[in-house]
């Protein structure tokens, strides 16, 4: 890849994940092609100040991908589960990465789930799987899968945040399940490298995850970032399932069997830093 005129395709670039990686590979010199629904927003606008190139598209709408294709050498392709529903997110999540196969794309680097390979039995992870399986059959000349585990982010927002303003942190897990997450903007690292490291990274599919807690222990730290309580409560599951079917076969899966990411193995290979829970609550919630 050469910095500075190789352009890099990046989806969901007013998202998490696929902001972080637009900002990791502005503040490097790249060329990004940043792809929203929604170019006048300020966080489109954000990144075009730090020298992207707005590009609006849909995956919904194939030839709007085809123009924001046209010309790039490398593409991420993250899609959203809760948005667009597990169907629909495989849907989306092939014709991309078809029709950047088509566009002839050198280096294709796909979001997935963390353990999406180990046949979980999670509709919005096996259905990424099957995204990885079309990715790989594809034979793009070089790519890259990057499995990522639960968002800390994911404290921010609406299925959480408002419980923890009340004092609670509330889950529907056991309090003595570890569960595995990471920060976004550790994410945004490891997806620079894939990009960076292409023809090392070539045919990889990583596993990341920054940090590992009991819900219990996460509420502690969570409460001494803002300077209160905060409690663990622990959802009943058949709560959660009338919610939503996919969101509690996932929980379940979390108590059962849960992420397996082999934390300071993977930091050291790539020298990623992980942000650990403390860390990130300290600067989100402080």
């Amino acid at each position: 890849m050469r910095t500075g005129e190789d352009v890099i395709l990046v989806t969901g670039a007013i998202g998490k994940q696929g902001g972080a990686l637009a900002r990791e590979l502005l503040a490097r010199g790249h060329r990004v092609k940043a792809l929203t629904r929604k170019p006048e927003s300020e966080a489109a606008q954000a990144l075009a100040r730090l020298g992207a190139t707005i590009v609006q598209a849909d995956f919904d709408d194939p030839p709007s991908l085809e123009l924001a294709l046209e010309g790039v050498w490398g593409a991420f392709a993250v899609q959203n589960t809760w948005e667009a529903g597990v169907e629909r997110e495989e849907v989306q999540g092939k014709r991309i990465a078809e029709i950047a196969r088509q566009k002839g794309v050198q280096h294709f680097v796909y979001s997935s789930v963390g353990s999406a390979h180990r046949r979980t039995g999670i509709p919005h992870f096996d259905n990424k799987w099957r995204v990885e399986e079309t990715v790989r059959a594809l034979g793009f000349p070089s790519h890259t899968i990057v499995r990522p585990v639960f968002f800390m982010e994911n404290f921010l927002s609406p299925w959480f945040k408002p419980a923890i303003d009340g004092g609670k942190l509330m889950v529907g897990i056991r309090p003595d399940t570890v569960l595995q997450m990471i920060a976004v903007a550790d994410i945004g690292k490891y997806l620079l490298l894939a990009f960076e490291r292409h023809h090392e990274l070539d045919g990889r599919e990583i596993d990341i995850a920054g940090d590992e807690r009991t819900m219990p222990a996460t509420a502690q730290i969570l409460g001494k970032a803002v300077g209160r309580t905060i409690a663990f409560e622990r959802v009943p599951i058949e709560e959660v399932r009338k919610m939503s079917e996919d969101y509690a076969i996932m929980l379940e899966w979390f108590d059962r069997v849960g992420y397996d990411v082999d934390i300071p193995a993977v930091a050291k290979e790539f020298g990623v830093r992980p942000t650990t829970l403390a860390e990130w609550a300290g600067r989100a919630l402080a």
